[in-house]
């Protein structure tokens, strides 16, 4: 918190520089909420509040920077992850290759002992065999044949275990070079979308009034999001994620929520619900408004000095576990939009889903929509 102080007292220096560059900034809200307390209100003036410019231009540019800095990280991301599955790429193939080499000769001795049964070289066992004068003789034969056909069924299985396991590593050899493929494009798309964005920020940056404050700026303003802003943001990301926990049990002890119909059931949770639900949950969604309309679930709100905008839908989700998926479809974060790197990367971290066997065991989801207040959700029956 002591650090976060330090930074808001510095950011208005830093606004201003902008302020005699472009036309002069109309206040926005930006700053850190506590989970563990309910969020206070600023006890600075309102002269003191860190403020966004409110120039086109200027917005233009910090939303580019801000995209900019989460495609970087996502490059990163991917960079890192493509030098693992290269590395793994590699070792599955130098195994299978072992494996290959290794099972060449169980190859050949499994053949020829296919090629015999098949051109009847085995027959003459079972000829002497049949063909005893005595029945001693007779099991002499039989436990010599049984000798001979349980070595030739020990090779054969051998080879097939070992050629299941040759195939297993080449299909995990061929699955691993298609995703570092698959990731290689990434990369590079990625790249170029980063590159695009750094172009058009520098020459916006150069044909400002004043290009080094202009620069001085945009870097503040990329520690900031970097050290306090992103910070905030996986707060009440973390928040509603433990909070999506417990609303299974909320569902089932409030009346209303929770109807049978036959063989179905439905849930029609309404958004004041939701809202009493969260904020039984944490202080930090007091100021706080959970939405449900036009098939999205929309949460708005400020906390301090802090803007915040969610919006996402629900999709059903069948495995691993039956369930709500809640995918996020933009964030705007003190009136800047988080690019869709950083929403796929929250979204992932934070499992803001509903799971319906939570409530009973044997319930799934097979419809679900949002509209007039009103989350609604069709349940069947799954033994």
């Amino acid at each position: 918190m002591v650090l976060f102080r330090k930074r808001l007292a510095v950011f208005p220096l830093i606004l201003l520089c902008c302020s005699l560059l472009l036309i002069p900034p109309a206040p926005y809200l930006s700053a850190d909420p506590e989970q563990s307390a309910p969020a206070a209100a600023p006890s600075a003036p309102p002269s003191s509040t860190p403020s966004f410019p409110d120039n086109e231009e200027a917005r233009r540019l910090m939303q580019q920077t801000l995209s900019a800095t989460e495609i970087q990280k996502e490059i990163e991301r991917i960079a890192a992850e493509q030098h693992a599955l290269e590395q793994k790429t590699a070792a599955l193939s130098s195994q299978a290759a072992r494996k290959k080499s290794d099972i060449a000769e169980k190859e050949k001795r499994a053949g020829a002992i296919v090629r015999a049964y098949y051109t009847g070289d085995r027959d003459p066992l079972l000829t002497a065999m049949l063909s005893a004068k005595t029945l001693s003789k007779w099991f002499i034969l039989l436990d010599y044949y049984e000798m001979i056909m349980g070595h030739d069924r020990e090779i054969l299985a051998e080879y097939e275990k070992e050629y299941k396991d040759l195939r297993t590593t080449l299909a995990a050899a061929e699955r691993s070079s298609q995703e570092l493929a698959e990731l290689r494009s990434a990369l590079e798309e990625q790249k170029l979308r980063v590159e695009a964005l750094h172009k058009d920020i520098n020459g916006a940056i150069q044909s400002s009034g004043n290009p080094e404050s202009m620069a001085a700026l945009l870097e503040e303003f990329t520690a900031y999001w970097q050290n306090i802003g992103l910070h905030e943001v996986k707060t009440y990301f973390k928040a509603l994620s433990a909070a999506m926990t417990h609303l299974p049990q909320f569902v089932e002890s409030r009346d209303g929520v929770l109807t049978r119909r036959g063989m179905t059931y439905e849930l029609n949770l309404k958004e004041a619900d939701l809202n009493e639900f969260l904020h039984s949950e944490n202080k930090l969604f007091d100021n706080f408004a959970f939405t449900f309309k036009s098939g999205s679930v929309i949460a708005t709100g400020k906390s301090g000095d802090l803007s915040l905008r969610l919006q996402g839908h629900y999709t059903i989700q069948e495995e691993p576990m039956n369930g709500l998926m809640f995918h996020v479809d933009s964030i705007i974060f003190n009136g800047l939009e988080l690019p869709d790197t950083t929403r796929k990367s929250l979204e992932e971290e934070f499992d803001l889903g509903f799971y319906p066997s939570k409530i009973v065991s044997f319930l799934r989801a097979s419809e679900v929509d949002s509209k007039d207040g009103v989350l609604h959700v069709k349940l069947t029956l799954s033994f």
